[in-house]
């Protein structure tokens, strides 16, 4: 291991040059967020250093003083150079996806190693679909690769926000460009013909949850033509992440610690209270419709990319979703899991799709339409409204 001391934004920073042992990780199904199989991390830590971030919790493994520490994973290229062409089953397709996890792939680190660059040189040269998810404008530097990969594939270019609020934003994500910025990439992106989304996710409680907050939000997304919002309330895992965020609380807005303790009771995943998160989902539902955003990823987007199966499980998923959001029951999800541990091709059950675990009637008729055409009525019209 090789340690390193580097000056970032003004700010000493640790690093710690690792050789990994894997770069790729395979999602036990598709993750129907991003429409992905595989991720990966090639920093651990993350001197974004936003106060939500539950990369700080401890389930995570990361070392050292989150936000100041930064391990760099300096052989990733050439292992996902072999990773990429496994000897033996070859890799599911899908959407690279770029970002995520534990650290943000354009963090001010990357300007040193520029280890995601090369990553996406080498993914262009294996005719991958890529998506990125960053929260920084330096996803601006790499235009060049991301239009070769979208022009032999498609590249989704995402920026994950809690606001388009910068006032908010300074506070509670200290290390990263304010939204303002990041929506102005947003709209450089779409002039040169990328699929952009929004990952609104979290939103903070009682600060940029509210609905002025998140109306405003949406109408900015709208306005630089983001092709969908994703959107998600925050989890608090009691010990470091908490412990982080009631500090910056505190001092900010010490009226809501009370607020706090009424929604975040202890719960292993660092979920709020069931009610909270059914009134936000109800604000953010009612918000998208009124600007017409799509709150997934559409299927445009990515059906000619995904195994027929893999396609019916982020159509079940999608539909799933987007009904809870609404605050309406849905057996699509239960039905997309079954499904995604079969181990025969779904066109092979065609005939006896009510035997699977979850699939009635009408979610026979949706994954026969599915298996038939590509895609849903009924999740076209969701998607749509």
């Amino acid at each position: 291991m090789n340690i390193k001391y580097i000056n970032l934004l003004q700010k000493i920073v640790k690093i710690k040059e690792i050789n990994a042992k894997t770069i790729l990780r395979k999602h036990k199904k598709i993750d129907s967020w991003f429409v992905s199989r595989y991720g990966m991390n090639l920093y651990r830590g993350c001197t974004h250093n936003c106060v939500y971030c539950d990369g700080r919790a401890e389930k995570y493994n990361v070392e050292g003083s989150f936000g100041d520490e930064v391990t760099v994973k300096v052989n990733a290229i050439e292992l996902l150079k072999k990773e990429l062409e496994p000897k033996r089953k070859p890799l599911d397709p899908g959407y690279m996806l770029i970002g995520g996890g534990v650290g943000d792939s354009y963090q001010p680190v990357e300007k040193q190693y520029k280890l995601t660059r090369r990553v996406l040189e080498l993914l262009s040269e294996k005719d991958f679909p890529v998506h990125v998810l960053t929260k920084s404008v330096l996803v601006e530097r790499d235009v060049d690769i991301l239009k070769k990969i979208n022009e032999n594939n498609r590249a989704i270019v995402s920026f994950s926000f809690s606001s388009a609020d910068d006032k908010i934003s300074e506070i509670f994500e200290p290390g990263v460009p304010p939204p303002s910025e990041r929506l102005e990439t947003i709209k450089n992106l779409k002039k040169e013909g990328f699929s952009c989304g929004m990952y609104l996710m979290p939103v903070i409680p009682f600060i940029s949850d509210k609905s002025p907050i998140m109306d405003f939000t949406l109408s900015e997304a709208k306005r630089v033509g983001v092709d969908f919002v994703v959107f998600s309330g925050m989890t608090l895992k009691d010990g470091r992440q908490r412990e982080y965020f009631d500090n910056v609380l505190v001092n900010n807005y010490p009226e809501l610690v009370v607020n706090y303790n009424n929604i975040y009771r202890g719960d292993k995943w660092g979920s709020a209270i069931g009610e909270y998160y059914e009134s936000i989902h109800k604000t953010f539902s009612n918000l998208s419709r009124k600007h017409r955003i799509p709150v997934r990823i559409p299927s445009k987007l990515f059906k000619e990319y995904l195994k027929q199966d893999d396609l019916v499980i982020v159509l079940l998923e999608q539909i799933d979703y987007m009904l809870k959001l609404q605050g309406r029951k849905s057996p699509y999800g239960f039905a997309a899991y079954y499904i995604s541990k079969l181990e025969r091709p779904l066109y092979e059950m065609r005939n006896n799709l009510q035997k699977l675990k979850g699939v009635g009637p009408t979610t026979e008729r949706i994954i026969l339409e599915i298996l038939d055409t590509g895609t849903s009525s009924y999740y076209e019209k969701l998607i749509n409204q």
